[in-house]
């Protein structure tokens, strides 16, 4: 689950870089950074809810 969320940052980074360097495509960054602001939520939360006593992979 890790792996998963962790690629898709890189993912949503990659877009919002690219839409940040070629100007036509800004709604390209707007979308990379809503996705990759809503994928480190969605880790962060899930991390919070593992068990403290249970190291995981």
């Amino acid at each position: 689950m890790v792996r998963i969320i962790l690629w898709l940052l890189a993912a949503w980074l990659v877009l919002t870089v690219l839409g940040a360097v070629v100007k036509g495509l800004f709604w390209l960054a707007v979308i990379g950074g809503v996705l990759f602001l809503g994928t480190a939520a969605y880790g962060a939360i899930k991390s919070n809810k593992r068990p403290k006593g249970i190291k995981g992979p």
